[in-house]
């Protein structure tokens, strides 16, 4: 139940938080969890990544005991019912092991694993493939003044520099996944320049994952609210199949599965 080698996969986002940025508190009843698992699968969603703490701009920290406390009984629900790759969004070190413990088989840390140092052992101890994601900044203060000199050769350096760390830890390096991070800690601008050059981060030679889905930056490119912006996702989401990303993470799981048939029929035509 690993990422694979092969077509673009969909990553399903299931927030068992109360304040995510476009779908908090919807996912908390393990009914209503299993309804939104099934649906996401039967879509397309080869991989289900479970939060249980807001990483939106402002968001305040949880707790362990209230983060385990949100996904563990996820975690638990989707593999009583299915075999899919889980994946747990988590900075933490103690709640990661729980989770795989619990049947999750990636770890998606928005630090960087930077945050706890205990994370790598985690990772190497459960055998767990790894997303290594860039944020300026934390959740809390990212968007307050995002700068750069030149944005994607910063990011890329550091996802080259993660990566290498990671290595020399032990991690096999095609147990990690490379994650520009979207809208953490990055302007308008900044976001479009990673899309249009997605090319440099597929050059670090780890799996790409790209997490646009409902994004500020496209409100405030198209005008559009936040529950309006799916389209415009499953859009970008052509865009980094075109780029030959491997993993989108998204929320609407049947529009960018179209997204991607589509755009892969086109790129595999006479």
């Amino acid at each position: 139940m690993c990422v694979a080698d092969h077509q673009t996969q969909i990553m399903g986002i299931l927030n068992v938080t109360p304040d995510s940025f476009s779908d908090g508190g919807y996912f908390v009843a393990a009914e209503t969890i299993a309804e939104q698992v099934e649906r996401m699968i039967e879509a397309g969603a080869s991989i289900i990544d479970v939060g249980g703490e807001s990483s939106r701009p402002g968001a305040a920290a949880v707790s362990e005991k209230e983060e385990l406390a949100r996904v563990l009984p996820a975690i638990k629900t989707i593999r009583q019912h299915h075999d899919i790759a889980i994946s747990v969004d988590t900075t933490k070190a103690n709640v990661a092991r729980e989770a795989m413990a619990c049947g999750a088989s990636i770890i998606n840390d928005i630090s960087g694993l930077r945050s706890d140092p205990e994370m790598i052992q985690v990772i190497m101890a459960t055998g767990a493939q790894a997303v290594i994601m860039h944020m300026q900044g934390s959740p809390r203060t990212m968007q307050k003044n995002p700068v750069y000199i030149d944005p994607v050769m910063e990011i890329r350096n550091f996802l080259e520099k993660r990566v290498l760390w990671a290595e020399s830890q032990g991690v096999k390096k095609e147990k990690l996944i490379v994650d520009p991070g979207i809208g953490f800690g990055k302007t308008v601008q900044h976001n479009l320049s990673i899309l249009k050059h997605l090319n440099e981060f597929k050059k670090i030679g780890c799996h790409v994952l790209i997490g646009h889905s409902r994004k500020a930056f496209i409100g405030t490119t198209l005008g559009r609210d936040i529950t309006d912006r799916d389209t415009a996702t499953a859009i970008v989401s052509a865009l980094c199949v075109n780029h030959g990303v491997d993993i989108l993470r998204v929320h609407d799981v049947e529009m960018t599965a179209q997204a991607i048939r589509m755009t892969e029929a086109i790129l595999t035509a006479p």
